[in-house]
Formats: structure tokens, C-alpha cells, sequence
């Protein structure tokens, strides 16, 4: 699966990993993470988002 990277602060989104504090399970690919996310270091929404 495919990583993706925020432009504003260079967090890394790992799908392995996914974003357990904020409501994503390890496993989720990124087209599954929810469109109301936001980076867990910066705020910005997945639009501000690139694949890696």
C-alpha cells in the first residue's frame, strides 16, 4: 500500500500503521481513511496530502 505525505509538515501517513489515536485502524489503505481526517501533526485535511 501506497504511503502519502503531507506538504504543510512532512507527516507521514502509513497505512501499516494507520492513525489509531485518531479513528484510523492499522490496515486502512488511504482511499479508506475517512474524508474528515486531519493530519494528526498539523491540522490540514488529506487534500494537502501526497503520495509518497
Amino acid at each position: 500500500m501506497d504511503k502519502y505525505v503531507c506538504d504543510i509538515c512532512g507527516y507521514i501517513y502509513d497505512p501499516a500503521n494507520g492513525d489509531p489515536d485518531n479513528g484510523v485502524a492499522p490496515g486502512t489503505p488511504w482511499e479508506q481513511v475517512p474524508a474528515d481526517w486531519v493530519c494528526p501533526l498539523c491540522g490540514v485535511g488529506k487534500d494537502q496530502f501526497s503520495k509518497e
